[in-house]
């Protein structure tokens, strides 16, 4: 949950209307002691990106068992139809968890070709505790502020700091939220969406998540198998491993990402004069981390905010040419100055982040079960440190707050599903936030889905980001339902897009939409 790169893309604000109670009728029927089914009243709310988004406000019980009582209340966004085809609404989610989905809805409406995304009014959310949705959660404002200590914990100290800070967060939310937090996970969330289908009228909906909110679409579809029309998940989570093990196996992708980075920086040794060895690139780079862990850049870029900064490369190559850039001027010309501006654009984190990351851990520290005891986070993340040091223990201590969560876990679903009509899955081969095996596990859970993998693709969030061939397998889903059948494991394959060429600018970028995605998808989703 970081601060979008205000180089690359501009986010859209837009502001929630009302919402309308309509009684039940024969056609929505409601069973004694639930909540009355609503009717979303929908406001202009268009900006200059997006000039026919409109918005509107649901509210839903806090805890859908209890439906009548505490209510919360969800911000909505849409692009109608305007065809005379209509194929009900079409959720999207951009991960997270704690991403906000208002804007998502007009960029999906406006990257599908206009004839398949005229037939769906496209909807967008803010999951509760997120963005406009209201109670918001922000746990411990400022947790991310600069200079942190350092995340490799080299000794008992630097380790005790970090535990100070994960418990202090916890706690913190605990204190802030305790009414709420039981009530802020997966389940709860879907069963949100499903509200969102009824206030619509529709009896199924279409669904298109990425990241996270492939295991959030997952989850809808184990729990109301008969309400899903289609299905797409981009960038798959491995549903058997949420969260703990989920995110020990990021640690090696990112660190192969991180390599790939490097080995692109050797390429174009001309540019940024680090050298043509990708080894001796990378050992420039972890010691460009020892100097700031010895005086950090501009005052704010200790060694933990360098790999916040480094991070968002793993998730899309359209930022190397940035940090690559800032990287070469930090060691070649001893100037911190465009580093600590790739810090602000890629890394610091705002209220928005604030909010971000108090949904984020609230949602999967309640989610599934994480270690309390702290000697095995200690054994696991020093086993994966040796072979995957770039992310290992930032990653460690982005999560360490759920070894001290103030609510009990509850049990993961299993996703396993043989009731659904064809899935649509988009996994990339070197996908570092949700890596491969997570795509190829979904595909076999998911009976009668479609794989289309990316090979050799590194981004995560692969579709609507410029590539034509896995753009032809989105549209014809959403246009008739047509999925790709192939005999191996995947049904379908499509070449990735090339690297980015520098110098760093917005036109040596892939694709002008995927830097607008990957600024909406944010990091650590």
């Amino acid at each position: 949950m970081r601060k979008r790169a205000a180089v690359l893309c501009g986010a859209a604000a837009v502001l929630a209307g009302s919402v309308t109670a309509l009684p039940a009728d024969a056609s929505t029927p409601r069973a004694a002691g639930t909540a009355a089914v609503t009717r979303l009243t929908w406001k202009k709310c268009g900006t200059t990106d997006y000039p026919t988004l409109q918005c509107a406000s649901l509210k839903v019980p806090l805890d859908h068992d209890d439906p009548r009582g505490r209510q919360i209340t969800l911000a909505l966004s849409r692009v109608p139809h305007t065809a005379a085809t209509y194929q009900g609404p079409l959720l999207v989610n951009p991960g997270g968890p704690g991403g906000s989905g208002l804007s998502l809805a007009g960029f999906v409406a406006s990257s599908l070709p206009k004839a398949v995304a005229a037939q769906y009014d496209v909807i967008g959310f803010d999951p509760r505790g997120v963005g406009a949705s209201k109670p918001a959660l922000d746990c411990k404002p400022g947790h991310f502020d600069p200079v942190r200590p350092d995340s490799v914990p080299v000794t008992a100290a630097v380790e005790k700091a970090n535990l100070s800070r994960a418990k202090a967060f916890a706690a913190a939310c605990g204190k802030k939220y305790a009414d709420v937090l039981p009530y802020i996970n997966t389940v709860q969330t879907v069963r949100d969406m499903d509200s969102i289908r009824a206030a619509t009228g529709s009896k199924k909906i279409n669904y298109f998540g990425y990241s996270y909110g492939t295991y959030l679409g997952a989850v809808y579809a184990k729990l109301f198998p008969e309400r899903v029309r289609r299905l797409v998940l981009d960038s798959i989570v491995d549903p058997t491993g949420v969260w703990y093990d989920d995110n020990l196996d990021q640690d090696y992708a990112f660190n192969d990402r991180h390599l790939a980075f490097m080995a692109w920086v050797a390429k174009y040794d001309t540019t940024y004069k680090l050298g043509t060895d990708p080894a001796k690139v990378e050992a420039k780079w972890y010691a460009m981390r020892a100097a700031v862990a010895k005086k950090a850049a501009g005052g704010k870029v200790g060694p933990a905010e360098l790999e916040d900064t480094f991070l968002p490369g793993g998730y899309y190559n359209g930022y190397w040419p940035y940090l690559a850039e800032a990287f070469s001027a930090y060691v070649n010309g001893k100037n911190a100055d465009p580093l600590v501006e790739a810090y602000e654009s890629f890394a610091a984190v705002d209220a928005s982040g604030d909010n971000g990351y108090s949904v984020y851990t609230s949602v999967q520290c309640r989610d599934a079960s994480w270690p309390r005891d702290w000697s095995q986070w200690r054994n696991d993340n020093w086993a994966a440190y040796k072979k995957a040091p770039f992310l290992t223990w930032n990653n460690a201590w982005y999560n360490a707050p759920c070894a001290f969560w103030p609510t009990n876990a509850q049990r993961p679903v299993n996703v396993a599903n043989g009731h659904l009509p064809p899935v649509l899955l988009f996994q990339a081969t070197n996908d570092a936030a949700t890596p491969y095996e997570g795509g190829a596990t979904m595909h076999r859970l998911l009976k009668g889905s479609s794989l289309v993998v990316e090979q050799g693709g590194g981004n995560h969030g692969i579709s609507l980001s410029g590539n034509v061939c896995l753009d032809k397998h989105l549209a014809a889903y959403l246009t008739d339902g047509t999925v790709p059948r192939g005999a191996g494991e995947a049904d379908a394959v499509c070449d990735a897009l090339p690297d980015p060429k520098p110098p760093a600018s917005a036109a040596a970028s892939p694709s002008a939409r995927a830097s607008t995605l990957h600024g909406m998808l944010g990091f650590r989703g």
